[in-house]
């Protein structure tokens, strides 16, 4: 009995140590050097290849801390991405090992090369930067899946950066976000091969940083008593005190954190205007003396530093010198935008210093512009004495740059075109590419509240920096390009990943890639792969570029909609017009197709591995829908780049001013003749405007419709007169409608009289603002 028990036992470890050993084996998946951002030269060397599994030694050079911890980062990144173990140590480079060195002599300290063969792989950089973005292409290489090893495939990669200054900015003012929030946002920034955290601390609605000098920035400015809840003008708040700061022992954690990952920390400390937190903790810094509350809504407050007074510019010497002092970078942003001017107008202690300066307005700056100039000059001649220079948004350009200082362009492309005419360094950061705080899809109704404008990955990614405007010498104060982020709709930080992420991607190659080697369809070939990546992370994201595009073109020759629909990879769409969610069953889409009737649009698309959302698009027919429209008046094309016919093309504009559904006019009235083509007997008709206060939006002062049999004649039959709007009156989308006698008509004017001047209740009062219409119905 017990020498047949031995044999049994025997035979079952022989079992179990074959099972064990079976089950060990771990597959074999291969690299992909198909990443983003698209590097500069990929030459693939033949079948040959360099296993990466358990126990693979990464070394790097002695007494190198830099290179110890990029190291490290790749030993980290290995394992979360395969669960393949690697080491680290120190030493000479050396066969069946990842190598780690700074041997590549290049002009460009960020460029790197990647050389894999049978023998080894080896990262050399022309510094510890170079490396780490040689490290972070292999790590994009990678596969992401457990229990694997990976091959990888022989390759000789090449690469350096565009631009030495590629950068993202986080505003914490709006809402505020974790130390550890912020520590992940900086990983994301280091998966894309960004090297700028532009960090926007301190706002009207909350102050983030600690200044010892000033205690009640901490325990008065940091917290606001309650938040507004939707758009700015809303009127509900939730009745919940909001704040947070940053101590400076956590500000350094958080430089140190970064400086790791070799990204620059700039630190914002936005003036003169933007500082109604500080007034609040401070009266006496501004014009009136307050009393003053931290602002609870968003927009533009017209309480603002008075740089009349001496404790002010003692007071902004003292928080940039703590500022200073706390952050390494070479540079301290300074904001400078969105200043309004009426409490200087006003204030004696602005004037008197204004004659002071003898400071005079001309043909191009009024002299509280050039106030502002010296409030600017004022800090930028300091920082320099701390070894800092300045950076400023476009405004600063008002009362003329002060010099060495570097404008961030985010006005579009205007003020950086007129800085480098004057031989001054620039960061491109339109608002119209790389503004991620706009919604990302046409279908608002399905997207987090955001503060408008209509930003798709794709126009980001189309985005050229270097203005044609300029001369070959003048390009070369283009020094680089920055996405923003601003936060006053993000209250959570999984909506700044959602809203950041993949466009952060389409940022990078605008950023890192060179021109000739960007192609969109390409990248959106690779975009699959990166976001494999945030997966790993836990990390949420926007999958818009999954989703089904449906391209609408109006036809008034044929009076239909004509239909193409389209996906990233070309994958199988389904579609219904009959307002039924689409399914694997439904219409198969093959190849365009029109529409001529009222329809609901309903589109999917299949990937392999996710289906997307659905899309729906609202077609409503009336007798006006798809008629010749002409204007008799100028319009705002850059609104509607199709022209008038989105007035007529059966889709009503949404809550996005930016999607080129809105036709818009500022200065003058719109006024559109439609021609109906045959007698046709109307009663009615309405029009739609988008109001929104805070974005120069605003609703009708008239409405008239007139009739013609000729064309020539017009007999006006309805007209309605409107109040001009208040700061109490709510946002959103209004339609006006009237009614009439029936009558017969072959072509019908309509005519929206516009608010030719905002109020004096608005911040920007007297300029002009814009009128948005949209659709014109007929019945």
């Amino acid at each position: 009995m017990k020498r047949i028990s031995f044999n049994l036992m025997g035979v079952l470890c022989i079992l179990f140590s074959t099972c064990f050993y079976a089950c060990s084996e771990k597959r074999t998946l291969n690299s992909d050097y198909e990443i983003i951002p698209k590097p500069l030269d990929v030459n693939c060397k033949g079948d040959a290849s360099f296993l990466l599994k358990d126990g693979v030694a990464v070394i790097y050079p002695e007494n190198n801390q830099k290179m110890q911890d990029n190291a490290e980062f790749l030993v980290d990144y290995v394992e979360r991405q395969t669960g393949v173990k690697l080491t680290s140590h120190a030493g000479m480079p050396v066969d069946g090992a990842i190598c780690l060195t700074l041997d590549l002599s290049d002009d460009n300290a960020e460029a790197y090369k990647l050389i894999v063969n049978d023998k080894r792989v080896c990262i050399s950089g022309a510094s510890e930067a170079g490396v780490f973005y040689g490290i972070q292409t292999l790590r994009k290489s990678l596969p992401v899946a457990q229990d694997i090893n990976v091959n990888l495939s022989a390759v000789e990669i090449y690469d350096k950066p565009r631009f030495a200054y590629r950068g993202a900015m986080l505003d914490v003012a709006r809402h505020f976000y974790t130390v550890d929030e912020v520590k992940t946002f900086i990983d994301m920034l280091a998966l894309h091969n960004i090297n700028r955290f532009h960090w926007h601390l301190t706002d009207d609605q909350g102050w983030r940083i600690e200044i010892k000098k000033y205690p009640k920035l901490m325990s008065v400015a940091s917290e606001r008593k309650e938040t507004v809840v939707g758009r700015w003008y809303s009127g509900i708040y939730d009745g919940k005190p909001y704040g947070g700061y940053y101590t400076q022992d956590e500000l350094r954690d958080v430089i140190d954190y970064a400086a790791k990952r070799h990204i620059t920390i700039i630190p914002e400390v936005d003036l003169p205007g933007h500082m109604q937190a500080a007034l609040t903790a401070y009266p006496e810094l501004g014009c009136t003396g307050g009393p003053y509350e931290v602002r609870t809504i968003w927009g533009v407050s017209q309480d603002v530093l008075c740089v009349g007074n001496d404790f002010t510019l003692q007071f902004v010497k003292d928080v940039l010198s703590e500022v200073a002092d706390i952050f390494p970078s070479e540079y301290i942003h300074i904001g400078g935008d969105e200043c309004p001017k009426v409490r200087w107008e006003k204030c004696p202690k602005c004037q008197e210093r204004i004659k002071s300066l003898g400071l005079k307005s001309d043909a191009k700056h009024t002299k509280e512009q050039r106030l502002q100039s010296y409030m600017i000059q004022e800090a930028a001649k300091y920082l320099k004495e701390k070894g800092k220079r300045i950076i400023g948004w476009t405004e600063i350009l008002e009362g003329g740059l002060v010099p060495d200082a570097t404008l961030m362009s985010w006005i579009g492309e205007s003020g950086g075109i007129e800085a480098a005419h004057q031989h001054h360094d620039v960061i491109m950061t339109p608002n119209t590419y790389l503004y991620f705080d706009y919604y990302q899809s046409k279908k608002v109704e399905d997207e987090p509240l955001a503060i408008g404008g209509y930003l798709p990955i794709e126009k980001t990614y189309n985005y050229e920096p270097m203005p044609k405007e300029l001369t070959k010498e003048e390009q070369q104060y283009i020094k680089g390009v920055q996405a923003n982020l601003w936060t006053e709709y993000i209250p959570v930080f999984s909506q700044v990943q959602y809203m950041v992420l993949p466009r952060l991607g389409a940022a990078a190659e605008v950023q890192w890639t060179d021109p000739s080697k960007k192609d969109y369809k390409d990248f959106l070939r690779r975009v699959p792969h990166l976001v494999a990546v945030y997966d790993c992370y836990g990390w949420n994201y926007a999958t818009h570029v999954y989703d089904v595009n449906v391209d609408m073109k109006a036809d008034t020759v044929n009076h239909v909609l004509n239909v193409q629909l389209s996906t990233m990879a070309d994958d199988p769409i389904y579609y219904t017009l009959d307002g039924q969610d689409p399914t694997e069953k439904s219409l198969k889409y093959t190849k365009p197709f029109t529409i001529d009737q009222s329809v609901v649009l309903k589109t999917m698309a299949v990937h392999p591995d996710r289906t997307s959302k659905i899309s729906v698009d609202t077609i409503r027919f009336n007798k006006a829908t798809l008629k010749p429209v002409v204007l008799l008046q100028p319009n705002e094309s850059r609104f509607s780049p199709d022209g008038p016919v989105v007035l007529v093309d059966g889709r009503n504009g949404n809550h996005s001013f930016d999607t080129g559904a809105w036709l818009a006019v500022a200065g003058n009235d719109l006024e559109a003749v439609i021609n109906m083509q045959a007698e046709t007997i109307l009663s009615s008709a309405s029009v739609h405007v988008y109001v929104r206060k805070d974005a120069w939006l605003f609703d009708a002062r008239g409405f008239s419709v007139s009739v013609s049999s000729d064309n020539k004649n017009y007999k006006e039959v309805a007209s309605q007169e409107y109040k001009q709007m208040q700061e109490s009156d709510s946002d959103g989308i209004i339609e006006h409608e009237l009614s009439f006698d029936p009558c017969k008509a072959t072509y019908v004017k309509i005519k929206v009289i516009s608010e030719k001047s905002m109020p004096d209740w608005h911040w920007d009062a007297g300029k002009a603002p814009f009128l948005l219409v949209d659709e014109i119905i007929l019945n």
